[in-house]
């Protein structure tokens, strides 16, 4: 008895197929070939190809394991997030691109996005700060994750492969010296120390978002105060002259 067709076959054929040869591969009839169905029968299913994208996305998506700790550390809560995200990345690194590359609205794609963005508030940065920080953990993410898989060879080499950098010392004196550290990469440690520096930053940049906070709460209640003092001034002033 054939396996009946379903909107999660589809999608599940269409993130094995973006995995094998990209997201350019994908079409409709490409889909119903491997599935070894009508063309049109998909359509019972996914109305289009924009959709089917839109479905590898949030699928991906909603398999991102949170342990998160509420009650943790704020920026213990952020690394375990980031890792969660890249830990997906590296079971489907195609289909992440694919990922970030759609506008999700369904409750599976939202979900990691309200994780992240609560924890930023809770945490005390204001709503700007938060987007800003939640797309800046993300573009590191993802360049790790290109990084990782070989797209930027240069700055991290494959391994396995010789990317030792043969440079003439007198037109390149730092790259040839440090030829050696520039010919290999431990993405583990590399990721981890971007990471730590972008918490490192992020921690600087919430305490001067508290200070300016503070200092603008003290200067309305001073500019309260000696609206307060002048008027009690004024009052007296008058009181004395009517004596």
């Amino acid at each position: 008895m054939p396996t009946p067709l379903t909107r999660a076959r589809i999608v599940a054929a269409a993130i094995d197929l973006i995995e094998r040869e990209g997201a350019d591969a994908i079409s409709m009839r490409r889909i119903a070939a491997d599935l070894g169905v009508g063309v049109m029968s998909l359509y019972n299913h996914v109305p289009n190809k924009a959709a089917l994208l839109d479905a590898v996305a949030e699928s991906v998506y909603s398999r991102i394991e949170f342990t998160d700790d509420p009650s943790a550390e704020w920026t213990a809560r952020v690394r375990v997030q980031a890792r969660a995200f890249r830990q997906i990345a590296h079971h489907y690194p195609r289909s992440t691109m694919v990922v970030v590359s759609r506008q999700l609205r369904s409750p599976a794609g939202l979900l990691p996005v309200e994780h992240a963005l609560a924890t930023l508030r809770q945490a005390g940065f204001d709503g700007e700060d938060a987007v800003r920080m939640l797309r800046t953990f993300i573009a590191y993410i993802i360049g790790s994750l290109l990084r990782e898989v070989g797209v930027t060879p240069t700055f991290a080499p494959v391994p396995g492969q010789d990317h030792t950098p043969h440079a003439d010392p007198a037109l390149f004196p730092e790259v040839h010296g440090l030829a050696s550290l520039l010919g290999e990469c431990d993405h583990e440690e590399a990721f981890e120390y971007g990471l730590d520096m972008l918490i490192r930053a992020a921690v600087v940049r919430l305490q001067e978002v508290k200070e300016a906070r503070a200092a603008g709460e003290a200067g309305a209640g001073g500019g309260v105060k000696g609206r307060g003092d002048a008027a009690v001034a004024g009052s007296g002033g008058n009181g004395s002259a009517r004596g």
